[in-house]
């Protein structure tokens, strides 16, 4: 039986797999928030410091959405006082590779627009 590509059907499947995809990582922050984890665990304080502009409240929601989709982890830790700490998991870190590019595409975007503002 000989498959054959059907690019209607194709795009179809794409677009389920991307509005999926932006249904979990919706929102402003999601994303910078996973940023911030990829690279080391952190503390509530220390994502509310490192995310620029994002609330305590809005901060505590997504944290527990990500936790949801079992991207993050959060980790109690065994001190006094007691210090909670969020991690990526590894489930969670298979996003490391989107947040580069989106994080590339960005910078490029930045400076083309940049560029085109001091050229007019």
């Amino acid at each position: 039986m000989e498959l054959k590509y059907n690019p209607v059907k194709d795009c179809s499947h794409k677009i389920l797999a991307i509005s999926d995809t932006m249904d979990i990582l919706n929102g402003k922050w999601k994303m910078s928030i996973v940023a911030c984890l990829c690279y080391k665990p952190m503390r509530y304080s220390e994502l509310l410091k490192e995310v620029n502009g994002i609330s305590g409240k809005v901060l505590s929601r997504e944290l527990k959405d990500l936790e949801i989709n079992e991207l993050i982890e959060r980790i109690v830790l065994n001190t006094a006082p007691i210090a909670v700490e969020y991690r990526i998991t590894e489930y969670g870190n298979s996003l490391k590779e989107l947040t580069n590019t989106i994080a590339d595409w960005g910078m490029s975007h930045r400076k083309r627009i940049i560029s085109g503002m001091t050229k007019g």
